[in-house]
């Protein structure tokens, strides 16, 4: 069979969608990690908590479905990737997924019972899966711009050479605490439209200095990068339509380099403003009570700042620290030809009904948990 589109054409289709999904992520159940954050802070009251809960009780289920999406598009269009990251990350992994199962016992058990005590612990287990997500995943992003511990041999056996504790640095820190920064903000711009009173009134004061940090780690990020000599290039002429082997073409660690994609193509400094210019109008939102630009300016953020990591490390997606000539990128890590316009097929079709059945689920869902219909529906959460 003829395939349409060429080798490098597909692996940079896929790259991208690759980034779709993470925002896609990032942009639904990125409000619930941060309005889980948020929970008992926010909410005083039973139910005040109550309602933060009954915001995102409707659809969180459905937005763990791009969770989902991106570790299956890893799998398939990206296998190198895979099996580099899911093994030599496996602990902090294990991590976030502990941490996430929390979310679904917290919601099915925390009403059970009407006993405070109870109550309050299975709200904290809610803010422990709301925010230890959201620092892992910053973490990880940190580690992947610094350089995961790993190398392949010549059979391209991998030996990670890291440890958990390991992943912890002062810059992988820092851009865990921008992660949680940028998905608080989200979840309370969420909350923004969903509640009232006086949960509304702390989310915006939390939502306020959330935005804040997000511009100020996010400054500070970016001048660390470029400061600090950090970044991969590739290593002589790459056939970007040649097979996938990530010793076909190495790469060497080359100071500054992550910066180097916004030299060679200016539209791309796009990104780090629209990283910065989200929680500013996130910030006007609050100060004007007008949610919906609150909503949108943490939503515009989280575009700005994930496409900025993407966009600066292009072609690479998982550098090696340890041997750079083992990284991979979109050009030597990616499935076969036929597999990679296999699954676009497949993507082209179904994808538009996710996002259609996602956008009538929050259509139907659309609109303000009242404090009286909290008191008025016990089989709320």
């Amino acid at each position: 069979m003829t395939i349409p589109l060429d080798y490098e054409t597909l692996r940079v289709i896929w790259w991208l969608l690759l980034g779709v999904l993470l925002i896609g992520f990032a942009l639904t159940d990125g409000f619930d990690l941060g309005s889980a954050a948020l929970l008992p802070f926010a909410g005083r009251t039973d139910a005040e908590r109550r309602m933060i809960i009954n915001s995102v009780g409707a659809t969180w289920e459905g937005n763990q479905v791009w969770f989902i999406l991106g570790g299956g598009a890893i799998f398939a269009a990206w296998p190198f990737v895979y099996a580099v990251s899911f093994s030599g990350f496996y602990l902090a992994m294990f991590l976030v997924l502990s941490a996430l199962i929390l979310r679904p016992v917290g919601f099915k058990y925390r009403s059970k019972k009407p006993d405070a005590r109870w109550r309050a612990g299975w709200d904290w287990a809610l803010f422990v899966g709301g925010l230890v997500p959201a620092l892992v995943f910053g973490v990880a992003v940190g580690n992947v711009l610094v350089g995961a511990p790993f190398r392949l041999d010549g059979d391209l056996r991998m030996f990670y050479e890291g440890s958990l504790l390991g992943l912890f640095t002062p810059f992988t820190l820092l851009t865990g605490l921008l992660s949680v920064a940028m998905l608080v903000l989200h979840g309370a711009g969420w909350l923004s439209l969903k509640t009232e009173g006086p949960v509304l009134q702390r989310v915006r004061l939390y939502g306020q200095g959330a935005a804040i940090l997000s511009i100020l780690l996010f400054a500070i990020g970016g001048l660390f990068v470029a400061w600090s000599g950090m970044g991969y290039r590739v290593d002589g002429v790459i056939d970007p339509n040649g097979p996938s082997n990530p010793h076909m073409g190495g790469a060497v660690a080359a100071a500054g380099a992550w910066l180097d994609n916004y030299g060679a193509h200016p539209w791309m400094l796009l990104a780090p403003l629209l990283g910065f210019a989200g929680p500013v109008l996130a910030l006007l939102g609050i100060r004007g009570r007008r949610d919906t630009l609150v909503f949108a300016g943490s939503s515009i953020a989280n575009v700005g700042i994930i496409s900025t990591v993407g966009l600066s490390m292009f072609p690479f997606i998982l550098p090696s620290s340890i041997d750079p000539g083992s990284s991979l990128t979109a050009w030597n890590a990616s499935s076969s030809h036929g597999t990679l316009f296999t699954m676009l097929i497949c993507t082209v079709i179904f994808l538009p009904i996710v996002l259609a059945y996602t956008a009538w689920a929050y259509k139907v869902m659309f609109g303000r948990v009242t404090d009286r219909e909290i008191r008025l529906n016990p089989d709320f959460y």
